[in-house]
């Protein structure tokens, strides 16, 4: 039964290490690998989307979707832990649930990375935009939306620049990028910290009522949309192969950063909503720079606009990380035999896969210069939530029938958590809308073609070879 094609845990690691990437990130590193993927466009741009949904309630939302994200991150820590190679969920569902359901995966996961990545470069594109406007460079709208745009243009020409430059510094090593990455890491830290100090000591008990103006379903929706925001710290987990000692470094990164964002987007949110009152229509809802727009209303101008420079000095680390993580994925499934084995060389120079690389970013670009962000982050929402929801159903299979194997971490009351992450993902899925439900199905079912014209029967493990 083809569901059931299983590659054993000792096959994949022996793959691995014969087209291995070099061990190269520490603890610290792969922690603000994960800060960069996740701190990006979720707070900077869509928390003014949740507080259009939600009201002051968007404080319940950031709170259910860290959750839902915390239950599958300890999953994710197991499994990484004990299969430190590249690949995410994708090498998890294959080494536990199969070759068909991991293709599925990985294929999702598509969603999760290249269309986010391309969301973020079209979110950098309008804070640029607006920058430049405001210094009196006017870009032509024709230059700077999509024909795809509500309101269209023929290419939005920063997004495909910005997707295109950070193409090619993933193409120089990952050494590089992540020294690139600490850079705008510490920035949009500082920016945020600076934000919470200002804003918060503003707060008025008044702007919290009413406190759910839209009721449990406004704050379901915008726990869906917020989601987002939380998205990127599973790109740590991409990053296994070519990492020091990751039995011990892939859950302190995993964890690590996800904690540290949670405690941010918290005191952010507070601080938003405690200034200047957040009601579903209100002038911070409808704003496209919501931190900027807090800085400006409270009467500091000055650093708004440092905030706004620093959040479009900041994203694109989270494009960084998307592309990062496409690419490894791809790499992976290359080496599986289920995609051409062209994927999976590594540049005798960078020590990269830059063929994979070059692709990707292609595809970003293209997808970047021609549709909006909205849609794109919600589609990009589906794939995470069915990849996290099998992640922790693997744990639980896995701890069925290989019990005895060592686990460097081990989720904690696994018979609770694992299945309060299904049902966690579950539950956000079905709160985003309708559209994006379908775009997915249409989405995976496109995929089981591609796996069955090519990779169902060349893969390595259909015929008998590792790789």
């Amino acid at each position: 039964m083809i569901f059931w094609r299983v590659k054993p845990l000792d096959q994949i690691l022996e793959t691995a290490q014969k087209k291995a990437l070099k061990r190269q990130l520490g603890a610290l590193q792969l922690t603000l690998l994960g800060i960069g993927a996740i701190i990006g466009t979720g707070i900077f741009v869509l928390s003014a989307v949740a507080a259009n949904a939600a009201g002051p309630g968007m404080m319940i939302s950031f709170v259910i979707a860290a959750t839902v994200c915390g239950l599958a991150a300890l999953c994710y820590a197991e499994l990484a832990s004990m299969v430190p190679v590249s690949g995410s969920a994708y090498t998890y569902s294959y080494a536990v649930l199969g070759e068909l359901v991991a293709w599925v995966v990985g294929w999702a996961l598509i969603l999760e990375y290249a269309v986010a990545a391309s969301a973020v470069s079209v979110g950098w594109s309008g804070y640029m935009v607006g920058l430049l406007n405001s210094w009196g460079l006017n870009v032509p709208h024709a230059l700077a939306a999509g024909p795809f745009d509500p309101n269209p243009g023929i290419v939005n020409l920063p997004a495909l620049l910005i997707a295109l430059l950070i193409t090619g510094l993933l193409l120089l090593g990952t050494t590089k990028s992540a020294a690139f990455n600490a850079v705008l890491v510490a920035i949009k830290v500082t920016a945020l910290t600076a934000f919470i100090a200002i804003a918060l000591p503003e707060s008025n008990p008044q702007n919290y009522e009413p406190f759910m103006p839209t009721g449990f379903s406004g704050v379901f929706m915008a726990a869906a949309t917020i989601f987002f925001a939380y998205v990127g710290f599973d790109a740590v987990s991409t990053a296994a192969e070519e990492t020091k000692d990751p039995q011990r470094n892939m859950p302190i990164g995993i964890i690590g950063s996800l904690a540290i964002c949670t405690i941010f987007y918290l005191l952010v949110a507070a601080a938003m909503i405690g200034s200047v009152g957040a009601q579903p229509g209100g002038g911070l809802s409808q704003s496209a720079e919501p931190l900027a727009y807090v800085m400006r209303s409270i009467g500091w101008p000055i650093a708004g606009d440092l905030i706004a420079t620093a959040a479009i000095l900041a994203l694109p680390s989270v494009i960084l990380m998307m592309l990062y993580g496409q690419t490894r994925i791809f790499f992976v499934m290359s080496r599986d035999g289920l995609l051409p084995g062209v994927f999976s060389k590594i540049h005798p120079r960078w020590h990269t896969p830059h063929v994979v690389t070059i692709v990707t970013g292609l595809f970003v670009s293209l997808f970047a210069a021609l549709f909006p962000v909205g849609k794109l982050a919600d589609i990009s929402n589906s794939g995470t939530l069915f990849a996290f929801f099998l992640v922790s159903l693997a744990v639980l299979v896995l701890r069925k029938t290989q019990p005895e194997r060592y686990r460097p971490f081990r989720t904690p009351a696994v018979m609770i958590i694992c299945p309060l992450a299904m049902a966690g993902c579950a539950f956000l899925f079905f709160n985003l809308s309708g559209y994006t439900e379908l775009m997915f199905l249409a989405w995976a079912g496109i995929g089981l073609l591609v796996y069955y014209a090519y990779g169902y029967r060349r893969s390595h493990l259909a015929n008998g070879t590792t790789g």
